[in-house]
């Protein structure tokens, strides 16, 4: 899981735990055993298909890489607002994010570390809020649990969270959860005006601004107007095409002479943190709050975690 650089990642666990070498230990210790367990150096060789089923991952899980920072940093996209998790079981979303996350550290940073002659282990992402809804309270659960599995065993792989196209939703439910962070947390995230075009483009080119960020008030799609060229969150982009090629290719490899398997890899969903227990319960409330003030009755449906 170090990659051939076993003091970074030592330091990655120590400032995730605020330097406490007792608090960093048994992050690490529980970290490797997740991973046996959970048999996550085998992730890369269990591809979700058939394809029609991980496009529909796509579809829903917005996510992808739109390009590099001019210091040679993955620019990772996200589609907040927009993501609906509903075509899958909450599996497949997990087994998703796990694969993109080891993808990122086996294959992506690597590549990054060779091409730019410097040591690179952390990524941007820019969080696209367009679309966001008070319907996306039903999402909470996974993404805590999405949340709770990269702070507890991908910790410090993120340098700067950039947040675009914010609506008034999510401006309410930042007021309330900016206290309940850490000050090392707070300082990595920059909430940008409209869809931060003019601030990204003095870190990164033209090229690799993701597609909702390149044109002041287009917001996000799921589809570019360029087609699925320019939209990194679509299976027809070059990083997901060459991702699921990568993983159907360990398949094989691993599986010789055998069909690949159907069916999600069932990941052991780590106990989250209080505090990030406590910050998805101030989102919940002020999810609630907006509804009532709006006159809405919502209820959260559960989603369904076991089974395909």
């Amino acid at each position: 899981m170090h990659h051939g650089y076993p003091t970074e990642t030592l330091w990655r666990f120590l400032k995730a735990r605020d330097w406490n070498v007792q608090k960093a230990h048994k992050m690490l210790i529980d970290c490797l055993q997740w991973r046996i367990q959970n048999e996550i150096d085998n992730i890369l060789a269990k591809p979700i298909i058939p394809t029609d089923l991980y496009r529909s991952v796509r579809d829903s899980q917005l996510v992808g890489l739109s390009g590099y920072s001019k210091q040679g940093l993955p620019v990772i996209a996200i589609g907040v607002g927009l993501s609906t998790y509903d075509k899958a079981s909450v599996n497949y979303y997990v087994q998703s994010h796990i694969q993109m996350n080891e993808y990122r550290d086996r294959v992506i940073l690597p590549a990054a570390t060779e091409k730019y002659g410097r040591h690179i282990s952390t990524c941007l992402k820019v969080l696209d809020m367009t679309g966001l809804r008070l319907s996306a309270l039903n999402q909470i659960k996974l993404l805590t649990t999405i949340s709770t599995i990269d702070d507890l065993n991908y910790p410090e792989k993120t340098e700067t969270y950039y947040i675009v196209n914010a609506p008034y939703i999510f401006s309410a439910c930042w007021k309330a959860v900016k206290p309940l962070l850490q000050e090392r947390t707070k300082r990595k995230i920059q909430v940008l005006q409209g869809c931060g075009r003019d601030e990204l483009l003095k870190i990164m080119d033209y090229s690799s601004l993701p597609h909702f960020c390149r044109k002041e008030g287009s917001g996000s799609s799921r589809h570019s107007s360029n087609g699925t060229i320019d939209n990194c969150f679509s299976l027809d982009h070059a990083f997901h095409q060459q991702l699921y090629e990568y993983i159907k290719e360990q398949a094989m490899l691993v599986e010789t002479g055998s069909p690949i398997k159907q069916g999600s890899v069932h990941v052991a969903f780590p106990e989250p943190d209080p505090d990030d227990t406590k910050i998805a319960k101030t989102i919940e409330s002020e999810f609630q709050r907006l509804a009532d003030q709006n006159g809405l009755c919502n209820s959260v449906n559960g989603l369904k975690v076991n089974g395909d």
